[in-house]
């Protein structure tokens, strides 16, 4: 189909920068995204449509990290009040609250949500057994700057983790120990683990690197035209989309390195970027306080997203399209033809 343009859909709610963003599995109610903001209180989302569905109050500080559990029943944040938060993402309540001596800025459940893993600027990655969370079962210690991110793989058998001290590091579950670690010339601003758990993708000045996630060898590096922070890779390991300090959405061709788009929709720097569970869309999380939806493949019916062949309106012989994007019923499409999703913030009940 020709003519078409990226349409994202804008999810506001937050009054200060999104700086991390994580998406549940697939459920029997579809999927759903959290966000972390500086505003101090993560939002839940439906994942296909943005909509806004609680607003997790209790934080006294900035939220760095979030993390959803894969059913969506449990949500965690890590603060700058010291502290990690776990909620339950049905009713909204806090279940439990664990304090560290230092900002949070890393949480992540185990498979079975029954441990979480946190990372602060103790520069520690801890591990927390939720029935008994008065005391960490575990402590990582070796990474001589504040941990950006922590996450489990390998079925809960190692941690990996990327800090200030431009380390990457794999840790041993079991025994405690560190098992490798990657040095980057600049301090990696993101990982992310494969839907598969087999690939590590790191953001490191402008490059977007891929290792494999048991050995740490490098598979492939790419550049990118700005200072990237935050990139994803698709599901089916065709393309990858990333972000960072010139506002604009990227994606690649993963095999190749060749840029396939580039759209600019934000008004501050790209913080966080992730893949949907079914790979249909990407969600990004900025510096101007919004998340934004963007099709994977522009001009499919998806969501808010309906696609409508405009040689039928327009009865002529010329097969281009358009892209009706649906709005809530609380906000009409506004006239660049982004749909802006007007979340009023009330406490999830």
């Amino acid at each position: 189909m020709a003519n078409l343009r990226q349409t994202p859909l804008t999810c506001s709610g937050h009054t200060r920068p999104v700086v991390h963003l994580a998406f549940s599995d697939i459920t029997e109610s579809s999927y759903f995204l959290i966000s972390a903001s500086k505003d101090g209180k993560p939002m839940l989302r439906q994942g296909d449509t943005g909509d806004w569905i609680g607003t997790f109050e209790g934080h006294k500080g900035a939220v760095w990290g979030v993390a959803i559990n894969k059913e969506a029943t449990r949500a965690a944040s890590g603060a700058a009040d010291f502290n990690a938060k776990i909620w339950d993402a049905v009713s909204g309540g806090e279940l439990q609250s664990i304090p560290h001596k230092h900002i949070v800025k890393s949480v992540h459940f185990s498979n079975d949500s029954t441990h979480l893993a946190t990372g602060s600027n103790e520069k520690l990655i801890r591990i927390w057994d939720l029935n008994k969370p008065d005391t960490p079962v575990l402590e990582f210690s070796g990474h001589s700057g504040c941990i950006k991110q922590a996450y489990y793989l390998r079925d809960d058998s190692r941690v990996v983790s990327c800090s200030d001290d431009k380390t990457l590091r794999l840790w041993d579950v079991k025994t405690g120990q560190e098992i490798d670690k990657l040095e980057f010339t600049m301090t990696p601003n993101s990982v992310e683990v494969s839907q598969d758990g087999q690939i590590l993708t790191v953001t490191a000045g402008s490059t977007v690197s891929f290792w494999q996630a048991e050995t740490l060898t490098k598979i492939k590096e790419w550049k990118v035209p700005t200072v990237v922070y935050s990139a994803s890779l698709h599901p089916d390991k065709e393309v990858f989309v990333c972000g960072g300090d010139d506002l604009r959405m990227y994606k690649y061709d993963y095999n190749t390195g060749a840029e396939l788009e580039s759209f600019k929709g934000h008004f501050g720097p790209v913080h966080c970027v992730r893949f949907s569970p079914d790979g249909e869309l990407y969600a990004s999380g900025s510096e101007d306080g919004t998340l934004r939806l963007w099709q994977t493949t522009i001009g499919k019916t998806y969501g808010l997203w309906k696609c409508i062949d405009n040689s039928t309106t327009n009865n002529t012989n010329n097969a281009t399209a358009g892209i009706d994007a649906l709005s809530s019923s609380a906000a009409p499409p506004l006239q660049n033809n982004t749909t802006t999703i007007n979340l009023h913030e009330v406490v999830a009940n």
